[in-house]
């Protein structure tokens, strides 16, 4: 894969706290559990050009509310599709060149969180059908 140039410019969420119904035994989804996510976001326009204008930029609000439906809205079994379908959701809705997923799942003994990362780019997901 690769990815643009990564511009100096980010916006980052870090532990934004996300509800889903995610695991592979049935028992494990059958009862919501605590997430968190860290977002890295690239904007497609400098920050610098925003001028005191929140509607020339990436609104984290609405990313966080965004985000937090998405984990909601169906059972998976998998962390890797959550952030999958997280990195779809944000290159769709945003102007994005770039967005990094990372998502904790609080659920081995003796160990803080486990987590997955996923880089992506509006290309990889060109060809996919919507969602």
């Amino acid at each position: 894969m690769d990815f643009p140039k990564i511009k100096r410019d980010r916006i980052d969420l870090h532990g934004l706290g996300l509800v889903a119904n995610l695991g592979v035994p049935e028992e494990e989804r059958a009862v919501p559990q605590r997430l968190e996510a860290d977002l890295s976001l690239w904007p497609e326009a400098p920050l610098a050009a925003l001028k005191e204008d929140l509607s020339r930029t990436v609104n984290y609000y609405d990313v966080a509310v965004a985000c937090r439906d998405e984990a909601l809205r169906r059972e998976r079994l998998l962390l890797e599709t959550l952030a999958e379908d997280l990195c779809r959701l944000l290159l769709r809705r945003w102007p994005l060149s770039l967005v990094r997923v990372r998502l904790h799942k609080f659920i081995l003994p003796d160990t803080r969180a486990v987590s997955v990362t996923l880089t992506r780019q509006p290309a990889d997901f060109a060809s996919s059908a919507s969602s």
